[in-house]
């Protein structure tokens, strides 16, 4: 009786490349929530990269794999892992002023992802045109300041319109900033998405 030496391939290469590709972006954004700033209009919101790594992660992984990398990030912080903006982690963030903004990140990625690449498949980042580009990172932004301003009027007991005053209006500059931030690194030759 002879057996057979062949390799067997469990999961394939893009599988693979999929998720390291997600993993990376988790780990990107949970290396540089530590690093915070406090916006002096809104000081119990901080300013992060964390929102930088959605719409990156929307732009090159596409909408699937962009909120799976989003829905890994939120895992590890609900597991403990000090990956929050500050350091911090667990539930207790997730349910707090601020953690509407962290449950948006997954959809805001996989939103980035759904207007830029439709639903063609994936378009290099290079090749998306930059109005879609910008059309999507303004999508991106709605859907995370949606959720933080609804998850920030509950956990604080105040209407929607208070709760957009205090944590959406004031981040509009700096969202802004990220929005050309991103446009540049995509334009840029140094993302190339493989």
């Amino acid at each position: 009786m002879s057996t057979s030496t062949d390799s067997v391939e469990l999961v394939g290469d893009e599988a693979t490349s999929n998720v390291a590709r997600a993993v990376l972006f988790a780990a990107a954004t949970s290396a540089t929530a530590p690093v915070d700033m406090v916006h002096p209009l809104a000081p119990n919101v901080p300013i992060t990269l964390q929102t930088l790594w959605v719409y990156l992660a929307g732009i090159v992984l596409g909408p699937l794999w962009a909120g799976v990398a989003f829905t890994l990030y939120l895992l590890a912080g609900l597991i403990g892992l000090p990956v929050f903006a500050g350091g911090n982690a667990g539930l207790g963030v997730i349910l707090g002023p601020t953690g509407g903004f962290l449950i948006g990140f997954p959809l805001a990625a996989m939103s980035i992802g759904a207007v830029a690449h439709g639903t063609d498949g994936l378009t290099p980042p290079s090749e998306i045109p930059v109005p879609r580009l910008v059309g999507a990172l303004l999508a991106g932004t709605a859907v995370v300041y949606a959720a933080g301003a609804v998850g920030y009027s509950l956990v604080q007991a105040i209407g929607l319109v208070a709760a957009v005053s205090a944590v959406v209006v004031p981040f509009l500059p700096v969202a802004g900033l990220k929005v050309a931030a991103t446009v540049a690194i995509v334009r840029s030759d140094a993302l190339v998405a493989r």
